[in-house]
């Protein structure tokens, strides 16, 4: 029935940019919204960096405040592997060995100023930028995206930036 069309789109192979220029995507990212995994249920001021190894891998690391603008800061490391060296956008990420979880760029805009995450499981996925907002007309063009590669709208959840609540709401469907 309604869930015909969404199983269909969630099973499809998540396709990914064409090429990512990796010294170009390396830095902070701020996570702007995601669908939060289970140790970042209430990130805030959540920010991805990234930085290339001269081995080719790339070190990752996630800092959050954890339930509050002021919570505990969080810190998680982890190690990107390119599993698709052509295109450089479908990585491995290893937080424990020997687990490399499928990581996804499958949106990335010419400027190199915002991104979107994926997995090919349509089980969790980041929204992310150069900046720690972005306008809600182009949140607003992410999140049709998103919700077209067979994610739940109602589970993505905007990461509050800045010392108070967040200044940027989820759009409505």
């Amino acid at each position: 029935m309604v869930m015909a069309g969404c199983t269909t789109q969630a099973t499809k192979p998540m396709e990914t940019v064409e090429f990512v220029d990796l010294p170009r995507f390396m830095g902070d990212w701020y996570v702007i919204a995601s669908v939060p995994t289970f140790f970042d249920k209430e990130p805030y001021n959540a920010i991805e960096r990234y930085a290339l190894n001269p081995d080719g891998t790339v070190a990752t690391t996630y800092l959050f405040r954890d339930g509050a603008a002021d919570g505990p800061r969080r810190e998680m490391n982890a190690k990107a592997f390119i599993r698709d060296e052509e295109s450089n956008a479908e990585w491995g990420m290893q937080f424990v060995w020997p687990i490399r979880a499928d990581y996804r760029i499958v949106y990335l805009d010419d400027d190199y100023d915002v991104t979107v995450i994926g997995r090919n499981r349509r089980d969790f996925v980041w929204i992310m930028a150069r900046t720690p907002t972005i306008p809600e007309s182009k949140l607003t063009e992410l999140l049709w995206f998103v919700e077209n590669l067979g994610y739940d709208r109602d589970d993505i959840r905007l990461v509050p930036q800045g010392a108070g609540e967040a200044a940027q709401q989820i759009p409505a469907g």
